[in-house]
């Protein structure tokens, strides 16, 4: 069904062809993918890269993956709902920027306080892997993926369905503003503070305390992005 991939990226041709196929009709809305490891074996790669590729496809709103279930393709619906956040938050480069912080002012504050009410172990460990791997990634790539799992995995963590889906869709938005601002001297380390103080706040269950720390990052984020 699907050929041999041979590039340096892998992970892009992969995307390409799920999503040619996608756009074809050769996979419909509601059909589920194949398993990672079946993937990995039809492109001839590795499972890192079939991986990366889902996270691509997912913040295109091409697939959604259900924990337990498996990795499914999006209806119309979905996708139009995505590409529509997509071009509204864009707007101008400053406009763009403004509009993104304000959308994440309101919604992941109270992410942060249902995570630190609502939030079990798993996803207390998935929280404090995304800050480890951030303390020693050696690239802005690296940073930004740990960056961007950590407010995922707050999102999860909330347990709503439809707050982490709206989080999804904005999480190719969320990385290009990361790249961004990493450059900014002493970003990175002040996001760092930012968010091990909201992780302090979910291991205490202090919703808060979660609330006001993620506030807190949103500010700095905001002040960061003026800055580019």
């Amino acid at each position: 069904m699907y050929k041999i991939v041979q590039t340096l990226r892998l992970y892009e041709q992969i995307v390409q062809q799920i999503e040619d196929s996608i756009l074809k009709g050769d996979l419909k809305g509601g059909q589920q993918l194949p398993a990672e490891r079946e993937l990995a074996q039809q492109f001839g790669v590795s499972r890192t890269a079939v991986r990366e590729a889902m996270k691509t496809l997912r913040e295109k709103g091409m697939v959604e993956a259900f924990a337990g279930r498996g990795t499914f393709v999006t209806n119309g619906t979905s996708r139009s709902i995505r590409q529509t956040l997509d071009r509204m938050i864009r707007g101008g480069p400053s406009e763009g920027a403004v509009h993104l912080v304000e959308v994440r002012e309101i919604l992941e504050s109270e992410i942060a306080a249902l995570a630190a009410q609502r939030a079990d172990e798993d996803a207390r460990t998935a929280m404090r892997e995304s800050i480890t791997v951030m303390d020693g990634a050696l690239d802005a790539e690296g940073f930004i993926e740990g960056d961007l799992d950590f407010h995922l995995a707050l999102a999860e963590a909330a347990g709503n369905p439809l707050i982490l889906s709206l989080i999804d869709s904005i999480v190719g938005l969320l990385r290009e503003q990361r790249m961004r601002t990493y450059y900014i001297e002493g970003g990175p380390e002040r996001g760092q503070y930012h968010h091990k103080r909201i992780l302090a706040a979910v291991e205490r269950r202090d919703p808060q305390a979660a609330r006001e720390a993620m506030f807190a990052h949103l500010r700095q984020v905001r002040q960061d992005s003026e800055k580019t």
